[in-house]
């Protein structure tokens, strides 16, 4: 895959509201995991591989475990995720898929034991922020850093 143009070094001056929004995020009070499961379900729907790679290690640094990485696709199958981090998948589900979905009142209803409407907003903008990167990523096929320097891409 040839990268078409680092939207970051073309740009700056238009890239950095995302870059402060993501700061803003980061900073928003939701849990760090929380935070790296949902950017992490978003763009494995989407199919962002530098997203992917990106938030697997963060996700890792902050003490992830592979084996909840590994079935994160599976979630619903899966008793490694709480109550609270699976209404956040189905959220995260429900907006990435908006054109298929319409974002359904099951998912949003959902939300309601788990967090407060406020909380509900930050989650929101986590997955908008999300799949504006993963768009940003896939259409200049940001390519990801490749650990293993002998293996050549397809």
């Amino acid at each position: 895959m040839k990268p078409r143009l680092n939207p970051l070094a073309v740009a700056p001056e238009a890239m950095q509201p995302m870059l402060a929004l993501e700061m803003s995020l980061r900073q928003s009070g939701l849990d760090h995991s929380l935070i790296h499961l949902v950017k992490m379900r978003a763009s494995q729907i989407n199919g962002c591989a530098f997203c992917l790679h990106m938030h697997s290690r963060d996700a890792r640094a902050h003490g992830e475990t592979e084996e909840r990485l590994y079935l994160l696709d599976a979630w619903r199958e899966s008793p490694l995720y709480t109550d609270r981090e699976r209404a956040a998948l189905a959220w995260t589900e429900a907006l990435t898929r908006v054109a298929d979905t319409h974002a359904p009142d099951d998912a949003y209803a959902g939300l309601d034991p788990h967090f407060t409407d406020e909380e509900k907003v930050k989650l929101t903008l986590v997955i908008c922020t999300i799949n504006a990167w993963n768009r940003i990523s896939i259409g200049f096929r940001t390519v990801h850093p490749v650990s293993i320097p002998d293996r050549k891409a397809a």
